[in-house]
């Protein structure tokens, strides 16, 4: 019997004997799930309406979003390599640490989001220019990215608070202001964009003006409570700002690594969106539609994928490095099984999904032929998501997992998407197939290492 199967068939036997951790898991990873299941869920409504626009107004929309894009991802990796220390930190008791790290956080999130704003306010038709030569999805496109990048440095604050309270149990609070702030940007889009409730029809312009006013308004409220209810991130500037000169080092070693990844890998997947901006508007618009339903699809495993972080961190922090390395293979071994039957969802919705939309007949079958695509490689990047935000973050060993996100990614796929869709002009299918075979690398080198325990490092001492 092979490793795997074995694991397979004491899946139950392990899932009774730690039911306290797999509580928690579900306790922790399910209003982490909500949370994202909410803003996929309304970011799709806000594609739907922009999409009876047509489709300039969605590739207008997705080009814009490239750029919040890169920031999302910045932040995201500034969070999660944070969340690595804080969750360790949180397990041993440690709150000083845990706000050290935290003001270190927020002053690369805000340096990020200033630099992101300036070049969209002062360069947006160079940088729209990049992904499209299409003049009138850049002129459509110029006004939604000035007004949206406003809202840059709010989305910064939200996205590193929130992530240093999940990564010490507090998930509930950030549940409820996201679905506070992304049900009133649904509104005010439907009311702006079409003119509704004796307010102005502005089209994707209104679009942008309830986005932005919706961040602000999130991270306004945020701060408030954390601070007024005094939660253990709330914290003086004495204490965010008291970095050694060894925490400093050691921050930035773990942490880097991070950043790199998910700038590294945001870069790579902006590089296939040009790709298919280049293919032609039509292929664009069908990959957005399509990026969205996938989100929408993985909301449930961002879920799971960090609450496992957020259990394994703790138990590292407290010393219990073999229980970890225990609880992470009774995870990975879960996972695809769970995945299945939303790869079998995908496959038999795919045919109905494009009907919510106005398109084409020709993006309406691309979106079909996508959609199974990406069924048929989900239980691989459902997997990859628990090996690497999951597991082996929790143990520190963030170069590691820049290594197999970055490598793969830049070496294999980007350069065989762009052969394959500008020079041989294959059909968006075959190019779309290409760029998901990075997700079988990372997996084989991904579970090797996790197999190894080397993964594992008390950050704490």
């Amino acid at each position: 019997m092979t490793p795997f199967a074995e694991n397979l068939t004491r899946l139950p036997e392990k899932i009774r004997a730690d039911r306290d951790i797999f509580r928690k898991l579900f306790k922790l990873g399910l209003p982490i799930a909500l949370q994202n299941l909410v803003a996929t869920s309304l970011n799709m409504v806000d594609t739907l309406m922009i999409g009876q626009l047509g489709e300039t107004a969605i590739a207008a929309v997705a080009l814009s979003n490239q750029i919040f894009f890169l920031l999302m991802l910045l932040l995201f990796g500034i969070s999660s390599g944070t969340a690595v220390f804080t969750a360790q930190f949180w397990g041993k008791g440690d709150k000083e640490g845990i706000h050290r790290a935290l003001g270190i956080a927020l002053t690369l999130g805000f340096s990020g989001a200033v630099l992101l704003t300036l070049t969209a306010q002062l360069l947006p038709e160079q940088i729209l220019g990049i992904f499209t030569a299409d003049q009138d999805v850049i002129r459509a496109a110029v006004p939604y990215l000035k007004i949206t990048s406003a809202s840059y440095l709010f989305t910064a604050g939200t996205i590193i608070f929130e992530g240093v309270m999940r990564s010490i149990g507090i998930v509930r609070l950030p549940l409820f202001l996201s679905v506070s702030a992304l049900s009133l940007n649904a509104f005010f889009n439907y009311a702006l964009i079409f003119g509704k409730f004796g307010l102005p029809e502005l089209g994707i312009t209104g679009a942008a003006l309830a986005t932005t006013g919706a961040r602000v308004l999130e991270m306004a409220v945020l701060i408030s409570i954390t601070y007024i209810l005094r939660y253990p991130v709330a914290a003086g500037f004495e204490k965010l700002f008291d970095w050694s000169r060894d925490f400093l080092k050691r921050y930035a070693g773990k942490v880097a690594p991070v950043i790199l990844n998910e700038v590294g890998w945001s870069m790579g997947i902006t590089m296939f969106t040009l790709v298919y901006a280049r293919m032609g508007t039509f292929v664009l618009a069908a990959y957005n539609i399509t990026d969205t339903i996938s989100r929408l699809c993985f909301v449930i495993f961002i879920g799971s994928a960090n609450a496992a972080a957020i259990i394994l961190g703790n138990l590292i922090g407290k010393g219990k490095e073999n229980d970890a390395f225990r609880i992470a293979g009774t995870i990975m071994t879960a996972v695809p099984l769970f995945t299945a039957f939303f790869s079998l969802l995908i496959v038999l919705a795919a045919p109905c999904i494009p009907l919510l939309f106005k398109v084409s007949a020709e993006v309406t079958q691309l979106i079909t032929t996508f959609l199974r695509l990406m069924a048929l490689i989900i239980l691989v990047k459902t997997s990859n998501l628990h090996l690497i935000v999951g597991v082996l973050r929790s143990g520190g060993d963030t170069r590691f997992c820049a290594a197999i996100e970055l490598v793969p990614l830049w070496l294999v796929s980007i350069p065989l998407v762009a052969f394959c869709g500008l020079i041989l002009q294959l059909p968006p299918p075959a190019v779309y197939a290409v760029a998901m075979s990075e997700e079988i690398i990372k997996y084989i080198l991904g579970i090797r290492r996790m197999l190894t325990g080397k993964w594992i490092h008390n950050l704490t001492e």
